[in-house]
């Protein structure tokens, strides 16, 4: 079987009051990592930049048309897919903040916030893709969130 490439953006969202924003995937089969909690982002279509595929993304899944200056780059990744078995992946993570919450309209899933103090609990629920992003962020693992 041939290795699957996969290239896609996705940014964590954050609003107002410092909440985190995110996708809570529908559990259907066919799609990455069904009823795990995601971040909004996806795949690049044709010749756009990461950057323009998470603006984009962000849109088409949170419907909300944020200027690309408020995306700011956490992490780039390049290595063997870790939602899919054999397949190699190229992603850029992106935060935007102060998300205005009661704007976002999710047209997959449906929108789950959570505090800070939320996410170790919550960490066996995320994607394997969502769990890199937000340590990468935090800068520590989820599980170490847990003890402070």
């Amino acid at each position: 079987m041939a290795s699957r490439h996969r290239d896609i953006s996705f940014a964590i969202l954050i609003d107002t009051q410092g909440r985190f924003l995110f996708q809570q995937r529908d559990d259907v089969p066919g799609i990455v990592a069904p009823g795990k909690i995601g971040l909004f982002g996806g795949h690049r279509e044709g010749n756009e930049t990461f950057l323009e595929c998470v603006v984009r993304e962000v849109e088409e899944e949170a419907g909300l048309a944020l200027p690309r200056e408020n995306f700011l780059h956490v992490a780039s990744y390049r290595g063997p897919d870790v939602e899919i078995e054999g397949g190699w992946l190229s992603s850029e993570c992106y935060v935007v903040r102060d998300v205005p919450a009661d704007r976002v309209h999710v047209t997959e899933g449906s929108l789950l916030i959570a505090e800070r103090a939320d996410l170790a609990q919550l960490a066996p629920k995320f994607a394997p893709l969502a769990v890199i992003a937000i340590e990468q962020f935090l800068g520590r693992s989820l599980d170490s969130l847990a003890a402070t």
